[in-house]
Formats: C-alpha cells, sequence, structure tokens
C-alpha cells in the first residue's frame, strides 16, 4: 500500500426513516491492520460498514480513501473493495466455481486470471471438493465461506465484512481468524461483530460501539486498563444472584456446589465478600457500552461465557 493509502470516515450520521439515528457521530481513520467493531446487535455497526462499502450514502459527514471524496466518486473505492455483508445472497442454481466466475467477470477479471484466483480462494476456504455442488445444496456455513471467497477476488486494498463468522463451525472460525490476520499485514481490514473472541485474537485496534457511536477505542491492553478496578467476583445464593443481576451488569453467573460465582462490573464492590478480579476483553466491552449516559447503563445484561 503506498503512503496516502488511509481510509478515512469522519462526522458519520444516518438517519433513517422516522427519525432513527442509527449513526451518530462516528470517525475512524484506519490504515493497514485490523479494526475490530465490536458491538452489540442494534448498535449501528452494519450500517456504519455499508457506509464504508459505498453501499448507502450517509446523511452527513465524509468518506475518504487515497485523500479522495469517497461520496462523490465511490468507484475509486469499489475497484479495491472486498465487502461481505450480514445478509449475503447467492444464486441457488449456480455452482460456487460458476458463481465466483460470475462475480469475477463482473469485477473485471481475465478468464485465465479469474479461474486461477478462483482455485486459491476455495483452497483457501476449503470447499475444493464442493465446488462443482449447487450453493443450493451448501450449508449455512459453507455459504459464509464462499461469501469469504468473493471478497478476495480482486485482491482488495479494502476489506470490509460484517459479522463474518456468522455460521461457521469452531475449527472454520479460527481458520477464518487466521485468514484475517495474514490479509491485514498489506491492508485495511473492517471487522463488524458482535462476537468477542472473533476480534480479541486479531485486532490490535479495536473500536466498541453502542446507540451508533464509538464508546471506546484502543489496543486490548487500553480497553482492559479502562476497566481495572471495575470487575468483582462474589459466591452467593441463587436468590442473591437474582438480585444482584437485577441491579449490575453481569457478565458471567456460574453455578457451584458451593453457590453462585457472579461476576459483576461495578464502580463498588457488589457485597461484603465481593473480590476484586482483572477485567477480560468481555468485561471491557460490557463496561463501555453499559458507562452511565452511554449507553442503557441501567438495564442488567449476563453476556454468555
Amino acid at each position: 500500500m503506498g503512503e496516502r493509502d488511509v481510509f478515512e470516515l469522519r462526522d458519520i450520521v444516518k438517519i433513517y426513516r422516522g427519525g432513527h439515528r442509527a449513526v451518530d457521530g462516528v470517525t475512524l481513520r484506519l490504515d493497514a491492520g485490523i479494526l475490530g467493531l465490536l458491538g452489540p446487535n442494534g448498535a449501528g455497526k452494519s450500517s456504519l460498514m455499508r457506509i464504508a462499502a459505498t453501499v448507502t450514502r450517509p446523511s452527513s459527514g465524509q468518506v475518504t480513501f487515497d485523500g479522495v471524496d469517497v461520496l462523490a466518486r465511490p468507484d475509486l473505492l469499489r475497484r479495491c473493495l472486498g465487502y461481505l455483508p450480514q445478509d449475503f445472497g447467492v444464486y441457488p442454481n449456480l455452482t460456487a466455481r460458476e458463481f465466483l466466475g460470475y462475480l469475477a467477470a463482473a469485477k473485471g477479471l481475465p478468464a485465465r486470471t479469474g479461474r486461477a484466483r478462483i482455485d486459491e480462494l476455495l483452497e483457501l476456504v476449503n470447499l475444493t471438493g464442493a465446488g462443482k455442488r449447487p450453493l443450493g445444496k451448501y450449508s449455512g456455513g459453507m455459504l459464509r465461506r464462499v461469501g469469504i471467497a468473493q471478497t478476495l477476488l480482486a485482491d482488495p486494498r479494502v476489506l470490509v465484512v460484517d459479522e463474518p463468522t456468522a455460521g461457521l463451525d469452531p475449527e472454520e472460525r479460527v481458520r477464518f481468524r487466521n485468514l484475517l490476520g495474514e490479509l491485514a499485514a498489506d491492508r485495511v481490514v473492517v471487522l463488524s461483530t458482535h462476537i468477542v473472541s472473533d476480534v480479541e485474537s486479531v485486532a490490535a485496534d479495536i473500536a466498541i460501539v453502542a446507540q451508533g457511536r464509538i464508546r471506546r477505542r484502543g489496543t486490548p491492553e487500553e480497553l482492559l486498563r479502562a476497566s481495572a478496578g471495575r470487575v468483582w467476583e462474589v459466591l452467593v445464593d441463587p436468590a442473591e444472584a437474582t438480585r444482584i443481576q437485577a441491579r449490575h451488569v453481569v457478565s458471567a453467573m456460574v453455578r457451584t456446589p458451593s453457590g453462585v460465582r457472579v461476576r459483576v462490573l461495578s464502580p463498588d464492590p457488589p457485597g461484603p465478600a465481593a473480590t476484586p478480579v482483572p477485567p477480560d476483553l468481555e468485561d471491557a466491552y460490557l463496561d463501555a457500552i453499559h458507562q452511565p449516559g452511554q449507553s442503557n447503563h441501567g438495564a442488567p445484561w449476563t453476556a454468555s461465557r
């Protein structure tokens, strides 16, 4: 990538019909590497990703790439963009090879180059043996892998992937995260997800999103430091566990022979027997989206672990 290969979104606002403000003044400056965009469903991540991919226009704000206004000249970005939306549609009667061949032609790849690239990508996403099977007979996870392959057809300089591991089994999930890590060495990668484990192993830069705004952004270590001193564990009976859950953000509840071990996010101890524990990234995520004045801070929340 060149020195000016910088992708930037400035003061992005997206307001839908009825006045719903899905994105509320987001600014992001990106260069080579992975940005993990982490937030709950409904946080505005997909709206932001569609704007980044030039699928929709913001209500206000600027998008630039290589210093050029993408809103005025979207083709500049589209020529070097790979985009995997959350809802990825296919033609069920086409085989994976036919479908990828159609997309390769649409992207302007010469036929011979396209065929070689498709061979590489089917091997990369572990679908070589199923390349001649109609897509209508693929499982959800296999279709997701076809979606991942199509984002890479033109060897994009910017890769925008929205909930890319949906439908993938644990082994495929690891494979995809490793692939993203390799791709990010020399290109911009934006990975949107609500699953903490999707970003903690690959993203050195994480932005936590809630209610259309960036709540916190930093390295995993910086996010952990921001939540230090705010995570507690306490062993209580089931009735008290329910009361704690009603009053606090709870990131884990584990039943043991001695009672329920509750992991709580709070500036103060949730009870006399509570002990402080180091935060993990899921704690930091929940802490960021539930800070007072930032997002639904009065609502109880229990994360799955």
